[in-house]
């Protein structure tokens, strides 16, 4: 088998039929030996029957398993275990791919040799954006793009978004899968779900291992964002978790502390408190969404520092 392309659904059977159907619609894919591995990550609407009805109607290699362990990491961990191709392309349950996206993502393969690809993610034309979210905004809804030619990315400061991502079976295994610490869990609604850095992880490690990541603008898939997306307290809680995640699972760098927080976080929260007044008093919107984002973010690290402190002391008392 040459690729496996794995999407991972949560509650959202009202996706699947757009998701799929745009696969079965591929174009120059009939020399290419490929799958669909749908996993269920504990869905408790109807996933399920509709998974079963779109396999029996359209003309895909559709093979659906059950993932109980809630996260998209260990999700798409299982779908790799099931998956039966040399190449993995992830993307989501909310994505529209292109019609040469599979030949894209196979050419860019074996024309550069990398380890993992990446193409260009664009927003679903047809889901209207509120006017505050502007071009910077629409990144952290998803939004991907590195221009009109093909080249390589770092892994760190520039690397593929999980909706359009590529691997070798080699390389995961190398890295050692995704790190089930990271990722959405549930249906990202709520600010303990949205808990993002799973790419981020994946990258970092695979570049730290020499491997090789390409970036093909003609691998290019449609994201529809979700009407909770599209809310100034979605971006807020993103910037919080990441915030978070920084302070909790990353560690922050080594220094004076108080109750495990960094002293050198005081200040700056300080300041961002300073920065979002000043934004607020000027009566500027935009610039009291993106203080309040920054200010979320240094929150975050706080709450994320005091918890691992806390973490810490218990296992060295248990």
């Amino acid at each position: 088998m040459d690729l496996s392309v794995v999407i991972c659904t949560y509650n959202r059977s009202y996706n699947l039929p757009r998701c799929l159907e745009g696969l079965a619609r591929q174009q120059d894919a009939a020399q290419i030996s490929w799958e669909v591995v749908l996993v269920d990550n504990n869905s408790r609407d109807n996933t399920a029957r509709v998974a079963k009805r779109l396999a029996k109607r359209l003309p895909l290699d559709l093979n659906y398993v059950f993932e109980g362990e809630q996260g998209l990491s260990a999700a798409r961990n299982r779908g790799v275990r099931q998956a039966r191709g040399r190449f993995l392309i992830f993307i989501d349950d909310d994505i529209l791919v292109s019609s040469r996206w599979l030949r894209s993502a196979w050419d860019a393969f074996r024309s550069s040799g990398a380890d993992a690809v990446g193409g260009r993610i664009h927003l679903d034309p047809g889901v209207p954006l509120p006017r505050w979210i502007d071009r910077e905004l629409r990144g952290f809804l998803g939004h991907q793009d590195y221009g009109e030619s093909p080249l390589f990315l770092d892994g760190i400061t520039r690397y593929p978004f999980g909706g359009n991502m590529a691997v070798t079976r080699q390389a995961f295994h190398r890295v050692g899968g995704f790190d089930t610490s990271y990722g959405r869990k549930g249906e990202g609604k709520k600010a303990g779900e949205l808990f993002k850095g799973m790419e981020t992880n994946f990258f970092r490690r695979l570049a730290g291992l020499g491997g090789k990541i390409f970036y093909e603008p003609a691998m290019v898939v449609y994201h529809r964002v979700e009407p909770h997306q599209l809310r100034r307290s979605y971006f807020r809680k993103i910037h919080f978790n990441a915030g978070y995640q920084k302070g909790y699972l990353d560690g922050l760098p080594a220094g004076r502390r108080l109750a495990g927080v960094p002293l050198y976080l005081l200040p700056q929260t300080a300041r961002a408190c300073l920065k979002l007044l000043e934004a607020a008093l000027r009566l500027d919107p935009a610039g009291t969404l993106r203080r309040q984002m920054i200010l979320g973010h240094f929150l975050g690290q706080i709450a994320g520092s005091m918890n691992r402190h806390r973490k810490m002391r218990g296992d060295r008392g248990a």
